[in-house]
């Protein structure tokens, strides 16, 4: 019987190769999904307080001022 890896003995090192440095990008993946979840957390903080400050330069809305007694 013929060995089917006569004349390419690295053929599982290159293997192992391939499957340690698969689990290393998929680790990496995990870690720049939360790094984008991170970035659109900070965007929605920072839009929000960039809405509420341009609200307060206006002044008070009409609906607030007619509001008042």
């Amino acid at each position: 019987m013929t060995r089917i890896h006569e004349g390419h003995p690295d053929i599982a090192v290159t293997v192992t190769a391939l499957t340690a440095e698969a689990a290393a990008l998929r680790s990496r993946v995990t870690e720049l999904r939360q790094e984008l979840v991170d970035v659109n957390d900070r965007m929605t903080a920072l839009s929000t307080l960039l809405h509420r400050d341009a609200r307060g330069a206006r002044g008070p809305s009409p609906a607030r001022v007619r509001s008042r007694p």
